[in-house]
């Protein structure tokens, strides 16, 4: 019989209770997940500031990064009119020109990745021509878009577009050729047509390798764009480091690449996150 009071064990002492092992978990979770870069990253401010404040250093320390981008962290959504706007809108504004032409991208990327992987003269027709437009480098692009577009806004989403594509295409054909014979079997004793295929068959079973190319095409999107908008000028954050190179803002340029990076990370955990939850956590 137990005692109130006593674990199960009868060793006296008391058996811990919800909130002690939520604790118990949090206290893990810091230990493990969130100190590890608080302390890395603690240790690489110190000694950028040390490098930083030595005599013929020319990139400013952390301290001084701060001080001269107070405004523009605290103020991030400012508009001032014409490009003189706020960090905020900025990003905001590439992130609009990467959505137009990552959509563009999956879409299309998938529907050829399809194409290819499932029809065999498809691939041995289409597969040369993508493997040798895929290695352009992205920024190659841009005076083709430009020529054809005469405009800067649809080219750099054009650029993005060419850019993200080419993951999207291979990873997909390479899902849909992986796909095993029985799930085909499956779908002829079921007698599914088309349609019922597509979605109920070879999306499921594909979706993994898809993802994988969907995260490495949102990667190269938000590098292209960054890239891009150095050209093209306007409104972005591309754009915004560039003019502040101009007018030799380094800390700025600090601030914007430290936006980013973060803007970027950002990006891949939730094209990750839609992946899990779309596979049940077997898409990379």
């Amino acid at each position: 019989m137990s005692i109130p009071g006593m674990n199960q064990t009868g060793a006296g002492e008391p058996a811990p209770t919800a909130m002690h092992k939520h604790w118990e978990r949090l206290r893990g979770v810091l230990l493990d997940t969130v100190l590890p870069p608080v302390v890395v990253g603690g240790l690489l401010l110190l000694l950028w500031e040390l490098l930083s404040t030595q005599s013929g250093s020319t990139l400013p320390p952390p301290s001084r990064v701060v001080a001269d981008t107070r405004e523009l962290i605290v103020h991030p959504f400012y508009n001032h009119g014409g490009n003189d706007v706020g960090m905020g809108w900025q990003i905001l504004a590439s992130l609009e020109r990467v959505a137009y032409g990552y959509l563009l991208a999956v879409i299309a990327g998938i529907s050829l990745g399809v194409l290819v992987g499932k029809s065999t003269w498809a691939m041995r027709g289409l597969d040369p021509i993508f493997q040798v437009l895929r290695t352009v480098p992205p920024l190659a692009w841009l005076p083709i878009s430009l020529a054809a577009f005469q405009a800067s806004n649809p080219s750099a989403i054009f650029v993005i577009f060419i850019t993200a594509i080419w993951p999207i295409i291979i990873n997909t054909s390479v899902g849909v050729r992986n796909i095993p014979e029985d799930y085909q079997n499956v779908a002829r004793v079921l007698r599914l047509n088309g349609w019922e295929n597509f979605t109920r068959i070879m999306l499921p079973a594909a979706a993994p390798y898809v993802f994988s190319g969907l995260r490495i095409g949102i990667g190269l999107s938000w590098l292209a764009i960054v890239a891009a908008e150095m050209l093209i000028g306007g409104i972005g954050i591309g754009f915004f480091i560039w003019d502040a190179w101009n007018a030799s803002m380094i800390s700025d340029i600090v601030l914007a690449l430290i936006y980013v990076g973060i803007v970027g990370f950002l990006l891949d955990r939730l094209v990750a996150l839609l992946g899990r939850l779309v596979t049940r956590g077997t898409a990379v």
